[in-house]
């Protein structure tokens, strides 16, 4: 069962939190970074990512880049920028994207349940990326970045969601991508106990997304246990911070792909070779796909549909997401790509950015472009409960989680 728990939260003044919270670190190339962070002192960009705060052929990872990032952070609380609560308490955190709403539970998850699978993952973890969080958040002693997690909506939370959403918020604003942010602060005890005790009666909780980052938070975790042999289990370090959401609540964006090269073929035989296993059809302009095992393709200047054949649909939980059958019967077979998290012909493009961007990049510097249609929550928490991992670049979120709104502390 999942120990979900409340925590004394660290969190940005109201009158900060639109000029803090940043988007998430790792959604910006360290070129990007340095643009971002310059914009406004206060962006938590600034402490995310610290090499921004140095001149640009810093190591990224040197030790005084990490210490630079806990020095921003203790001089933000110093300067009452960010406070901490007194009294343990949950949070919620509502993101309103084009008149739909998400709100997420803002707690601690234990790295217990990440170990023993009660947390489940869905796709692995890069051991340098895990390395650099690790040091951030071993310098800071403190979780800067929230971890998404779903779960299976619950009829508890859902109700004492819905009373703490009649109080006045913690902050309510609106970015600069038109995505409006608002917050709240559950310290109810009865509020407190219904919902410790309703995830208490959950028995999976799902990463949609931050791998990385639970991987280390849990990392440190373990590591400070062994700083501490006679660790109780109550200790902050043994926690780590989340942002729970509801299944029905959330929505997956398409993630599309675009490829360099036709791999040597003439567009007149890579068409015949996408027929023998898709049924293809040119589409009036640019259309998103409708249905699961249907894409769109762009080559050339023109729009078609493809629709994988029955001969080749497959039941499996992995085999028979649309990523996987995009892969393993066109782009492996036919355009020669085996390891698309290493062959550089091949590149990802979120959803958000839309067709055009897929024109844009076959206009410019690809052959073709591929629009897949979203994989679905119920999808992914089938490839989790199975213990199996989906193909890289196969779920895009929206919106994304700013950092800096909540932060949690851990033993020093």
């Amino acid at each position: 069962m999942a120990e979900i728990r409340p925590f004394r939260g660290i969190r940005p003044a109201a009158e900060y939190a639109a000029r803090v919270a940043a988007l998430p670190y790792d959604v910006y190339s360290r070129k990007e970074a340095y643009v971002e962070a310059a914009k406004d002192r206060l962006s938590f960009l600034n402490i995310d990512r610290p090499e921004t705060q140095f001149a640009e052929d810093i190591d990224l990872y040197a030790p005084e880049v990490y210490q630079k990032a806990d020095e921003l952070l203790q001089d933000r609380i110093s300067q009452g920028i960010f406070r901490q609560d007194e009294t343990d308490s949950y949070y919620l955190y509502e993101l309103t994207m084009e008149g739909r709403v998400q709100t997420g539970l803002v707690a601690c998850a234990a790295i217990d349940d990440y170990v023993n699978g009660v947390i489940r993952r869905h796709e692995n973890t890069r051991a340098e990326k895990e390395a650099d969080r690790i040091r951030h958040v071993d310098a800071c002693s403190a979780q800067t970045g929230p971890i998404f997690l779903a779960y299976r909506k619950d009829k508890r939370i859902q109700e004492a969601t819905q009373r703490a959403k009649q109080t006045d918020p913690l902050f309510d604003f609106t970015s600069e991508d038109g995505i409006r942010h608002r917050g709240w602060r559950i310290a109810e005890a009865s509020d407190i106990r219904a919902i410790r005790e309703a995830f208490a009666g959950i028995s999976r909780i799902y990463i949609a997304d931050g791998h990385h980052r639970a991987a280390s938070a849990v990392r440190v975790g373990l590591k400070r246990r062994e700083a501490h042999p006679d660790y109780t289990g109550e200790e902050e370090f043994n926690y780590f911070l989340s942002i729970l959401f509801p299944d029905e609540e959330l929505m997956i964006m398409d993630y599309n792909r675009v490829v360099k090269d036709l791999n040597g073929l003439t567009e007149e035989v890579f068409l015949k070779k996408v027929q023998e296993k898709f049924l293809l059809s040119p589409c009036e302009g640019a259309q998103k796909p409708q249905k699961k095992g249907t894409f769109s393709m762009f080559l050339g200047r023109r729009w078609y549909r493809l629709e994988i054949r029955k001969a080749f649909r497959r039941d499996d939980p992995v085999e028979g997401l649309d990523v996987s059958v995009l892969q393993n019967e066109l782009l492996a077979p036919v355009l020669g790509i085996g390891d698309p998290k290493k062959d550089p012909r091949i590149d990802f493009i979120g959803g958000i950015r839309g067709l055009a961007e897929l024109e844009r990049r076959v206009h410019t510097d690809c052959a073709v472009a591929f629009a897949l249609y979203p994989t679905s929550i119920a999808e992914l928490f089938a490839v989790a409960d199975a213990g199996l991992l989906m193909p890289p670049k196969s779920t895009w979120f929206e919106p994304k989680l700013r950092s800096g709104l909540f932060i949690h502390a851990i033993e020093r």
